[in-house]
């Protein structure tokens, strides 16, 4: 557990050091947005979606658009603007 704990604490730290690094343009001045109470709940919540997306909703959407179980699932790929793309075999 203990390991699991100096992973994650790191890997936070690498992920918001390249963010600060990255928007160096941004300013960290103080305002009168950062004390609405949603910006908190914001600040909490955020997290857990984060990992429940990247911990849950991509590995299932791996797993349901594989080749052979697409049929199964029922997926239907969509193209760039949002519509989805007919399969090769479908007949007009």
């Amino acid at each position: 557990m203990k390991r699991l704990v100096i992973v994650l604490a790191m890997a936070s730290a690498v992920v918001v050091g390249g963010r600060t690094a990255r928007g160096s343009d941004v300013s960290d001045e103080y305002d009168e947005s950062v004390l609405h109470p949603l910006r908190f709940a914001y600040h909490l919540i955020h997290p857990v979606g984060f990992a429940a997306e990247w911990l849950v909703g991509r590995p299932f959407h791996y797993i349901v658009s594989r080749p052979y179980l697409d049929e199964f699932f029922g997926y239907r790929p969509t193209d760039e603007e949002g519509m989805y793309r007919r399969r090769i075999d479908e007949r007009m």
